[in-house]
């Protein structure tokens, strides 16, 4: 019986695996493709735009025309549509003339076009403009909460962030306020805390309104790896979830923290950082990117290159620009033209394309 479960489970693991497929886009000329991961085309140059693949569908342009083509290039939605979003939650926004609506995988309407502009679905609703004021609407597209507002992010974490007579506040689905509208700029909850701007000034706040870190900062770019650079005057520093300074401002610069070290710049030149703000990295490059998959990538002179935790060129300084690595592979740009690297700066996809975007899976 065990053997039996054991090799079901290997089996299921083993079609899992091998049935996930990893595609980029990229741009020969003026005409977009899909490439796979050896660098051939599955799917030929011949559109004017293109999306990345969402839910199994990725949207392109054809003779000024949007429609969607499933990873074999077949069409599956003809082109028709003046304008479209990728595919979420099953539903993709439209625009027929200048009226928005939402289609399913077969492209049928299931919310006709009616909408001046809308945002993608999440957690089951969509925030849509009807006569210059912003609403929500279900699946159905039965409003849900009528328009009224002046600008409205989508719902996060069962709160959407939106605008009412200058002031920001957030409402639950049903449309009633749970935190009344006082702030100047308002951005959408995250793991519980949402960053909001009064006077000037940048705190975070929880679910019920109380802040939890009071306005005070000029800048902050949001909680990662439970810290937040923040910007008091002219310098960066880093503080946790209750407003406490971990690292001083000192800082020109600042990244947020990624794998467990935050870029810095200190005069003209970037180094890295742990959480004790102690130099793991020496200031010395003209720019860096975060680190991913344990590398990062950095700007020597005119070129990059990518250092590892320690600050050794894991690949020299040799491109004119870089992505940051994902599942073993990085973008990167010479003499033009794109191309893939792995980790030990050897060619995976030799550059060789005008324009080209990370790979995406596609199941």
């Amino acid at each position: 019986m065990k053997k039996t479960i054991l090799i079901i489970l290997t089996t299921f693991l083993f079609v899992n695996l091998f049935s996930q497929q990893y595609i980029a886009r990229a741009r020969i000329a003026k005409e977009w493709g899909y490439i796979n991961e050896s660098g051939n085309w599955i799917i030929n140059p011949q559109f004017e735009r293109v999306n990345d693949f969402s839910e199994g569908l990725a949207a392109m342009r054809k003779n000024g025309q949007w429609g969607f083509v499933d990873s074999e290039g077949k069409y599956v939605i003809n082109p028709q549509f003046d304008d479209v979003k990728n595919f979420t939650d099953g539903l993709a926004a439209v625009k027929a003339g200048k009226e928005w609506g939402f289609i399913d995988k077969t492209g049928k309407y299931v919310i006709n076009p009616q909408f001046e502009n809308v945002k993608d679905f999440s957690e089951g609703y969509a925030a849509m403009r009807k006569n210059g004021q912003w609403g929500f609407v279900d699946k159905q597209g039965k409003y849900a909460i009528n328009p009224q507002f002046d600008k409205a992010f989508n719902f996060t974490e069962g709160l959407a962030a939106v605008l009412k007579a200058k002031k920001w506040g957030y409402v639950d689905k049903e449309g009633t306020w749970v935190i009344n509208p006082q702030f100047d700029r308002a951005k959408p909850f995250i793991d519980g805390l949402a960053l909001v701007n009064m006077t000037g000034d940048w705190g975070y706040i929880d679910k019920t309104g109380h802040f939890v870190i009071n306005p005070q900062f000029d800048n902050t770019q949001g909680f990662r790896e439970g810290l937040t650079c923040v910007r008091k005057g002219k310098d960066w520093g880093y503080v946790d979830k209750k407003g406490n300074y971990v690292i001083n401002p000192q800082f020109v610069d600042a990244k947020n923290f990624s794998e467990g070290l935050a870029a810095v710049k200190i005069g003209k030149e970037w180094g890295f950082v742990d959480k004790a703000g102690k130099y793991i990295i020496n200031p010395q490059f003209e720019n860096v990117r975060a680190f991913h998959e344990g590398l990062a990538g950095a700007l020597k002179g005119k070129e990059w290159g990518f250092i590892d935790k320690s600050g050794t060129w894991i690949v020299n300084p040799q491109y004119e620009r870089i992505k940051d690595f994902n599942n073993g592979r990085a973008m990167v740009r010479k003499n033009g033209e794109w191309g893939w690297i792995d980790k030990n700066g050897s060619y995976l996809i030799n550059p060789q394309f005008a324009s080209s975007y990370p790979f995406v899976k596609v199941k």
